[in-house]
């Protein structure tokens, strides 16, 4: 039986790219199952669906055989015991002890670029980045980092990507490079170039030209747009 990855819209669910992106791009095999991101309404289909794989409430979720994992940093984990060839790590050492540092931080970090940036593929809004540059001292310190950790990681592996092939560091990133290109956020051209290089992966592009043709408003990750119809 294939493993079957259970996600929410693309346009949105920035947790549920991590593993997509990483499997696709790896070429491991995987069956996706989109649940709409509707946890809010009442009877919640994509409440009750989780609730049944007795995974946490959240997606993504990994299923292997009907046996769940969930959270991201546990499924990438998965993948490479499933998978110990695959890339899903850097084979040396130090890199894949780095890489794992760089997944941590953040899975668990940048909470103001993430908060105040939420993933949304399809818009574009580089009035807010203005903003938001322009007021948010923490979102500013953010993208520094970024640009710190990433440029320093390229700089030891030589690129392309952040310890030279696609991997899961790449993987856990991508979201971000999603958010700096939706809201024009200022960044220096070494991220700037790694952002682009993301976005043209064939995984990362396959899972955008998805996002764009949803066509799904969830009003609840939508801070920033009116529904296109709001006022007919």
């Amino acid at each position: 039986m294939a493993l079957q990855l259970v996600i929410a819209n693309k346009n949105y669910s920035s947790w549920s790219m991590r593993p997509w992106v990483l499997m696709r791009q790896l070429a491991l095999p995987f069956e996706e199952r989109r649940l709409r991101l509707d946890f809010h309404a009442p009877g919640s289909s994509f409440k009750r669906e989780l609730a049944q794989l007795g995974a946490a409430g959240r997606v993504p979720v990994l299923l292997d055989e009907g046996f769940a994992i969930w959270d991201s940093l546990a499924i990438v984990e998965y993948l490479h015991e499933r998978f110990p060839a695959a890339g899903v790590w850097p084979t040396a050492a130090r890199a894949r002890a780095r890489a794992r540092s760089l997944c941590a931080e953040m899975h668990a970090g940048f909470t103001p670029l993430r908060s105040h940036c939420p993933m949304n593929i399809e818009a574009r809004l580089p009035e807010v980045g203005q903003r938001l540059w322009a007021g948010q001292e923490a979102v500013r310190a953010d993208v520094k980092r970024l640009e710190a950790i990433w440029g320093a990681a390229l700089a030891d592996s030589g690129g392309p990507f952040l310890f030279g092939a696609f991997g899961a560091a790449d993987a856990f990133y991508a979201p971000v490079c999603m958010r700096l290109l939706t809201y024009a956020l200022p960044i220096a051209d070494v991220a700037g170039d790694y952002v682009e290089r993301v976005r043209r992966a064939p995984a990362v592009a396959a899972w955008i030209d998805a996002a764009l043709q949803e066509h799904d408003w969830i009003a609840e990750d939508e801070p920033y747009r009116q529904r296109p119809d709001a006022g007919r």
